[in-house]
């Protein structure tokens, strides 16, 4: 399984940008996906959550009601519509999958930068 994200840049405070990543694998409908973000100085933490069963989505309090995570299984991508973003958002943004099996895969990182 492979993951491409894509998507980041800067924006001013109050901003939007729309992360995409785009997953390899047959079965990706299957797959919990989700969004994680490393700040500089900072331990990696997580963002938000898609799983496939229920239609479940969960986000982290600092992002609840600013971010959405959503996916097209027909395009095998995961997004994350984030809207009023503030400084504290600067980070590097990853996607992560888990398959069917239970295995655990990153992308690569795309880098978002909220500063006025």
């Amino acid at each position: 399984v492979q993951l491409q994200a894509s998507g980041g840049g800067s924006v001013q405070p109050g901003g939007s940008l729309r992360l995409s990543c785009v997953v390899s694998g047959s079965t990706f409908s299957e797959y919990a996906v989700g969004w994680y973000r490393g700040a500089p100085g900072k331990q990696r933490e997580w963002v938000a959550t898609h799983i496939s069963t229920g239609d479940t989505t969960i986000y982290a309090d600092s992002v609840k009601g600013r971010f959405t995570i959503s996916r097209d299984n027909d395009k095998n991508t995961v997004y994350l519509q984030m809207n009023n973003l503030k400084p504290e958002d600067t980070a590097v943004y990853f996607c992560r999958v888990i398959d069917t099996l239970g295995e655990v895969y990153w992308g690569q990182g795309t880098l978002v930068t909220v500063s006025s």
